[in-house]
C-alpha cells in the first residue's frame, strides 16, 4: 500500500478548514493543522485544535507573515491544504500569495490546494461588482501558483449546505429554514449545486494523491444534488409537512434593490445573482483541464439534500 502524503492545513479552525482536518485524519494522512500566534486568545479555536490533537493531529504555531517559520512548517509536509477565509465578513485570499513565496521556497511540495470551494474564479469574469472581487482574488492566487511551477489541484465545491440548503437561499441571514413564507429567485427553476460541508472534506482529501486531478480543477457535482431552488423548496415542505407562502423576485427587481444596500450585503446579493438568476454552477461544461468528484470517487456516499434537510425537521 501506497504511503500517505503528510498534509498540512492551513486555517483548519475555519468553517471549511475543520471539515477538511477531519477528512484528512479520517482517511489516514499523517495531518498537521497550522494555527496563528493570535489564535490563543480564541477559547473555542483553542479547544478544536486541542480536539484535532487528540485525534492524532500534530499543530504548528506559524504566521503567514514569518516567511522562515513557515518554510520550516512547509518542510514537513507533502501538501498544503489552504482554506483561509474567502467570504464577506473575513476575506484573506491574497494572503495565500505569501504561502505560494514560501512553497516557492521550501521546494518540496507535492501539492498545492489554494483556497477555493466556491464557484471557478476562472470562469467568473463577468461577474458582477463588488461580487467579483472574491474571483478576482482568486484569480490572483491561482496565476501566481502557476506561474511558480508548483503541483496544484483546484476545488470547486460549490454551494455549502449549510448557508444554502438550510436557509433555502434566503436573504435574511438566518441559517435556518423559514417556516412562513420564502423568497424565490426568478422562477426558481434555474438549477444549482448543493453539497454538504462534510463531503467537501471528504472528496477534497481524496484528490491529493490522485494523479488524475493533478494540476486540474476538480468539481463537486453530486448528481442527485444537482437542484432548483424550487426543488429544493419542494424537499423542505414535504419533510416539514408545511406549505410556504411564495414571494417570487425578478432579476430586474433583485438588482435594483441592491443599490442602496451595504458593500458587504451587495457582495452576498451578487453572487446570489450569479447563481440563481445565471445559473452559473452548472450552465457550463467541464472541460478537459477539469474532472468531476462523484465520478473519481464512487465509493463516497455523498449527502443528499433529502438527507440533510432533514436535521432541520
Amino acid at each position: 500500500m501506497d504511503k500517505k502524503s503528510r498534509v498540512l492545513i492551513v486555517g483548519g479552525t475555519g468553517y471549511i478548514g475543520k471539515r477538511i482536518v477531519n477528512a484528512s485524519i479520517s482517511l489516514g494522512h499523517p495531518t498537521y493543522v497550522l494555527f496563528r500566534p493570535e489564535v490563543v486568545s480564541n477559547i473555542d479555536k483553542v479547544q478544536m485544535l486541542l480536539y484535532f490533537k487528540q485525534l492524532g493531529a500534530k499543530l504548528i504555531e506559524a504566521s503567514l507573515d514569518d516567511h522562515q517559520r513557515l518554510v520550516d512548517a512547509l518542510k514537513q509536509v507533502d501538501v498544503v491544504i489552504s482554506a483561509l477565509a474567502g467570504g464577506v465578513l473575513s476575506h484573506h485570499i491574497l494572503e495565500q500569495l505569501k504561502l505560494v513565496e514560501a512553497i516557492k521556497e521550501a521546494g518540496n511540495i507535492k501539492r498545492f490546494l489554494p483556497s477555493e470551494f466556491g464557484m471557478d474564479p476562472d470562469i467568473m469574469e463577468h461577474a458582477l461588482q463588488p461580487g467579483s472581487i472574491t474571483f478576482i482574488d482568486k484569480r490572483k492566487v491561482r496565476r501566481a501558483i502557476e506561474a511558480a511551477s508548483i503541483p496544484y489541484t483546484y476545488v470547486s465545491s460549490n454551494m455549502f449546505a449549510g448557508y444554502f440548503a438550510g436557509s433555502l437561499a434566503q436573504l435574511d441571514g438566518h441559517m435556518m429554514p423559514p417556516r412562513d413564507k420564502v423568497l424565490i429567485y426568478g422562477d426558481g427553476n434555474v438549477k444549482g449545486i448543493w453539497v454538504d460541508e462534510d463531503d467537501v472534506g471528504t472528496y477534497t482529501i481524496k484528490s491529493i494523491d490522485d494523479p488524475q486531478t493533478l494540476n486540474k480543477t476538480m468539481y463537486i457535482r453530486p448528481p442527485m444534488n444537482i437542484l432548483s431552488q424550487k426543488e429544493v423548496i419542494q424537499i423542505w415542505e414535504r419533510l416539514s409537512e408545511q406549505n410556504l407562502d411564495k414571494i417570487y423576485i425578478s432579476s430586474q427587481d433583485f438588482l435594483a434593490d441592491m443599490k442602496d444596500k451595504s458593500y458587504e450585503e451587495k457582495i452576498v446579493r451578487c453572487h446570489l445573482y450569479q447563481i440563481f438568476f445565471r445559473g452559473d454552477l452548472y450552465n457550463f461544461e467541464i472541460g478537459p483541464n477539469a474532472i468531476e468528484a462523484t465520478k473519481l470517487y464512487p465509493e463516497v456516499k455523498y449527502v443528499t439534500m433529502d438527507s440533510y434537510l432533514e436535521r432541520y425537521v
